[in-house]
């Protein structure tokens, strides 16, 4: 059952290539307008793949959906493959979002210049690409053996949504991040930003290439102190590094949130690509308006309490609901995500009117 696999990434893999070597081959500022195009491309690719599932499970290519689910012991036929995808899809896309508010605290603080946040969050979701795929095939490994990892996740998706939902998060600035420190201790970083690199070799053009087309190159203690010749990180790789370490925390969260609905490793690894591919376009999208969704995180709050609730109590609630219990767990969510959207759209309204 490689085959599926091989046809996903390869896809995957040209998309990226073409993002990244035809659309976006020169660092530009992504305009609102662009972001929302893209945003538009990558949930329609999102939302459209649940067409191919529903064939390629109905039809059992490749064996797809001849092993049964471990997390409710079903052959996951066209319908019910396609049902489950989609709902790990949004439950995926819901808790995304929720990345962003640390992304663009990232790029404030570090002071990433519009034109080249792009680049470090493409190569930021490539890894990010990577390591869930790793965490997915260890998470999925154990579902399968060990069934009551299901009770462990579910309580502890409980845990974090009520540590959400009542406690305060304390706002932390990267450069008060021992991961920061660490790697200011250890390698020397440019105190300026050098084009699009995240390495410059000391004494080389690009460790004088200015920050902005046709700004001055302003001097660098760092470049100047080093000997000719010594790689130096910039505050790009700062940024990427922290993006990176954002998503695997992010990672603990969402990837048990998805194996309350289906531990089917293609389901849960394709649900959680698409839901990752589009964030970059979504950030340049909402990242100007994230103070205007403030009861977005209470929604995503309550969205991993049902889920969670989910895990620990699914026999009875398929007793309950019968065939239509993914249905009625995707219509939940949804529905607690758009009154999140909307209540924080009209009380934002009603401030400004007032």
């Amino acid at each position: 059952m490689i085959w599926p696999w091989v046809i996903f990434i390869g896809f995957v893999f040209l998309m990226l290539a073409l993002d990244l070597g035809v659309f976006h081959r020169k660092s530009h500022v992504v305009g609102f307008k662009e972001s929302l195009g893209w945003s538009a491309v990558w949930i329609t690719l999102g939302l459209s793949f649940s067409v191919l599932v529903y064939a390629a499970y109905e039809g059992h290519w490749f064996g797809l959906g001849l092993v049964p689910d471990a997390v409710d012991g079903l052959m996951n036929n066209g319908r019910l493959a396609a049902m489950k995808y989609l709902t790990g899809y949004v439950v995926e896309k819901s808790l995304s979002v929720d990345n962003i508010f640390v992304i663009a605290m990232v790029f404030a603080s570090l002071a990433v210049p519009l034109r080249y946040q792009h680049r470090v969050l493409f190569w930021g979701i490539l890894g990010a690409l990577l390591m869930r795929g790793a965490m997915i095939g260890i998470g999925a490994s154990l579902v399968q053996h060990f069934h009551w990892v299901l009770y462990l996740f579910g309580g502890f998706l409980i845990l974090t949504a009520l540590k959400m939902l009542f406690m305060k998060e304390k706002e932390e600035h990267p450069e008060n991040n021992p991961l920061v420190r660490w790697i200011g201790r250890r390698f020397p970083i440019t105190k300026n930003f050098h084009g699009q690199h995240f390495m410059v070799k000391a004494g080389s053009p690009e460790s004088r290439e200015p920050a902005e087309p046709g700004a001055p190159a302003m001097a660098d203690a760092v470049v100047d102190a080093a000997p000719v010749g010594k790689w130096l990180l910039t505050p790009s790789a700062v940024a990427l590094t922290l993006v990176e370490t954002t998503d695997v925390i992010f990672a603990v969260d969402s990837i048990p949130a998805i194996f309350a609905i289906t531990a089917d490793p293609f389901l849960v690894f394709t649900s959680n690509v698409f839901a990752i591919l589009g964030l970059r376009s979504l950030y340049f999208a909402l990242a100007g308006m994230i103070a205007n969704f403030r009861y977005l995180k209470p929604a995503l709050s309550l969205i991993l309490l049902v889920v969670g609730m989910k895990m620990l109590s699914a026999k009875w609630l398929k007793l309950w609901l019968g065939d239509s219990f993914n249905l009625v767990i995707l219509a939940v969510i949804l529905g607690i995500l758009a009154t999140g959207v909307i209540t924080s759209l009209m009380v934002g309204r009603k401030e400004s009117v007032s």
